[in-house]
């Protein structure tokens, strides 16, 4: 098998695929939509999809907007990850749009050079910005016989390697008792005097921590008029480790044990609930991670190695990757960009941004072909 033929080949069919990529990148940037609500952005990739001969199956793991697309029936099983719901009040920041487009571009090419040798799916998986459909789909083991799972990210360069954050976003509640702030026969219970006890201990409470840990958030509720002592104050947190047994085993005990302990100081109640599923770190395969990054120089592209510990954000694909070999690389699509930004928007629905997502493509097929027996 003449794998650098083939190579060539697959940068072929994505040359050809410019005008559709580009289409259907730039029709999902116009049509943001919402995690769980990315109705358009679902039919119109399957509908590419079994107009190349893929078989279709829908609605996956109680998410309407996810599906698995498949070509071929031996041989390694390689899937392409699709992204594509919007973030709110900023459209397509996160560049999902292109993540979708790269995604099925690599999987027509790597279908229709692999041929009868292996599988090549496109799996949809809506609303990584809120609930993450790839969290319920790996507990559903929807990525556990695959041989790989490869997506590419938009970014200000060109990465390897590295991880995310594992998060598990918590709700803490403290409930008090109301009364007017000048009664002078009851005080009442403030419950956001205990929320703000609480979120003042978060800081030196992050100092006990071993591992690099991030304690955030905001109040989302403090009460209802300024003269009635409030009786229930909200905060929504984002709680991230660089480990999910470390935060779930470590730091969110110590965030219910600062909770419990203000609640006790203040005679209020409290309690705490997760909001968004667990997103674990990611886990970046070696092999996968060479492979790329040799196929990337093949194409002219250089890539910036990133140490294991090197962690940004967080993403559900963690969770594909603690199931299956998995891929998460960055592409270049533009410089000094930052994630959930304005111009990061822009920058998604640029015309660079439109001719660098066939490098994504092009690289995340070569490394299937690779994979080839």
């Amino acid at each position: 098998m003449n794998k650098q033929a083939l190579k060539e080949q697959v940068i072929a069919v994505v040359d050809a695929m410019a005008p559709e990529l580009k289409e259907i990148s730039l029709f999902l940037h116009t049509n943001p939509e919402l995690g769980g609500q990315e109705y358009k952005a679902a039919q119109l990739l399957t509908e590419v999809a079994e107009r190349s001969g893929f078989s279709l199956q829908s609605n996956i793991s109680g998410y309407e907007t996810a599906f698995i697309a498949s070509k071929g029936s031996t041989g390694p099983k390689i899937a392409f990850l699709a992204e594509y719901d919007a973030l709110p009040g900023l459209g397509h920041a996160c560049g999902h749009n292109l993540i979708a487009a790269m995604s099925w571009g690599a999987a027509a090419a790597f279908a229709a050079v692999a041929a009868d040798r292996a599988v090549s799916y496109l799996i949809g998986c809506p609303a990584e910005e809120t609930t993450g459909a790839k969290v319920a789909m790996a507990e559903d083991g929807i990525f556990d016989s695959l041989t790989a799972a490869l997506i590419v990210h938009p970014a200000a360069n060109n990465n390897i390697g590295g991880t995310s954050y594992a998060t598990h976003p918590l709700k803490v509640t403290f409930y008090g008792r109301p009364t007017h702030v000048a009664s002078k026969t009851d005080k009442g219970v403030n419950a956001l005097d205990a929320l703000v006890m609480f979120y003042q201990g978060l800081k030196p409470l992050r100092q006990t921590f071993t591992q690099e840990t991030i304690l955030a958030g905001i109040i989302t509720k403090g009460g209802t008029a300024p003269n009635i002592v409030p009786e229930e104050a909200e905060a929504k947190l984002t709680v991230r480790a660089l480990s999910s047994e470390y935060l779930e085993e470590t730091v969110l005990p110590a965030v219910r044990r600062l909770a419990d302990g203000v609640a006790a100081a203040t005679g209020t109640t409290v309690t705490t609930l997760h909001y968004e599923p667990l997103f674990k770190e990611l886990i970046n395969d070696l092999r996968l991670m060479e492979l790329f990054q040799n196929n990337m120089a093949l194409l002219g592209e250089p890539v910036t190695v990133l140490t294991p510990e090197d962690a940004g954000g967080s993403t559900d694909v963690g969770n594909v990757s603690h199931r299956t070999p998995t891929l998460h690389p960055d592409l270049a699509i533009g410089c000094n960009l930052v994630a959930h930004t304005p111009d990061f928007a822009v920058a998604a629905g640029s015309d660079y941004a439109q001719k660098r997502l066939l490098a994504g493509a092009k690289a995340m097929a070569m490394t299937a072909i690779d994979l080839l027996d």
